[in-house]
C-alpha cells in the first residue's frame, strides 16, 4: 500500500508562483510513477501532470502546458507541481495520484490518491 501526502495549497494572487507537494509513503515509496488531479465543485477530476518513476518522462493537460512544471526527488520520495503564472481558473482541490495504468488522463486509472490541497488563484 502506498499513502500519499500532499501540502503547499493555499492562496495565490494571478501571475504569480506557488509549489506544491506530495510525499509518498509505504511499500514502494518511489517506483511507480506519479501525478496531479484537480477538482472544482460538480466537475469531475481533471488531469493535470503525471510523471514517470525514473522522472524522465512528463505529462501535462494542455491546460496547463508552459505553465505547470511536474517533478520528482525520490530520494526524498516527493513529487512536486510548480505552478507558476496561475490563473483564476486554476482554483481547485489538487490531488496527488500514483501508479496508473495505461490510461494515466484519466482518473480511473490511477491506484493511490491523496487527499488533496486546496489551491484559489485571486485576480
Amino acid at each position: 500500500q502506498v499513502q500519499l501526502v500532499e501540502s503547499g495549497g493555499g492562496l495565490v494572487q494571478a501571475g504569480g508562483s506557488l509549489t506544491l507537494s506530495c510525499v509518498l509513503s509505504g511499500r514502494t515509496e518511489s517506483n511507480i510513477p506519479t501525478g496531479w488531479f484537480r477538482q472544482t465543485p460538480g466537475k469531475e477530476r481533471e488531469f493535470v501532470a503525471a510523471i514517470t518513476w525514473t522522472g524522465g518522462s512528463t505529462f501535462y493537460a494542455d491546460s496547463v502546458k508552459g505553465r505547470f512544471t511536474i517533478s520528482r526527488d525520490n530520494a526524498k520520495n516527493t513529487t512536486y507541481l510548480q505552478m507558476n503564472s496561475p490563473k483564476p481558473k486554476d482554483t481547485a482541490v489538487y490531488y496527488c495520484t500514483g501508479s496508473p495504468d495505461e490510461n494515466f488522463r484519466s482518473g480511473r486509472a490511477w491506484r493511490f490518491w491523496g487527499r488533496g490541497t486546496r489551491v484559489t488563484v485571486s485576480s
